[in-house]
């Protein structure tokens, strides 16, 4: 990361990848305020903890690096997989069959405006 590029981490969310992916896509290159603003409004579930995460890495950039919250802009958005739980439930003819429970990794990145 370059200077003036702060970043926050969200590991082990409940959620598959592929979802959280729609709503990261939805702040990419946005300012961080209006970011916010559209994650409030959101109706995904998962909307509120991609808030927060973006709410922290503002609140990095600002008290740890003196970045200005105003020229904040979400540089990168990205979801990464994590573990899946693995549960069994019983079909026909005394098998079982699986299913697996995704979980998820999400980083913001976000740096001053030039």
């Amino acid at each position: 990361m370059s200077v003036g590029t702060v970043k926050a981490v969200l590991k082990k969310i409940r959620v598959s990848p592929r979802k959280l992916n729609l709503v990261a896509a939805m702040i990419r290159g946005m300012k961080a305020k209006k970011a916010l603003d559209v994650l409030i409004y959101s109706k995904k579930r998962i909307a509120d903890d991609v808030r927060k995460t973006l709410a922290s890495a503002v609140a990095n950039a600002e008290n740890n690096n003196g970045l200005n919250s105003d020229l904040l802009v979400v540089k990168e958005a990205y979801v990464g997989y994590s573990i899946k739980l693995r549960r069994f439930h019983p079909r026909g003819r005394g098998r079982g069959g699986a299913i697996t429970k995704p979980f998820s990794n999400l980083t913001i990145v976000v740096s001053e405006e030039v």
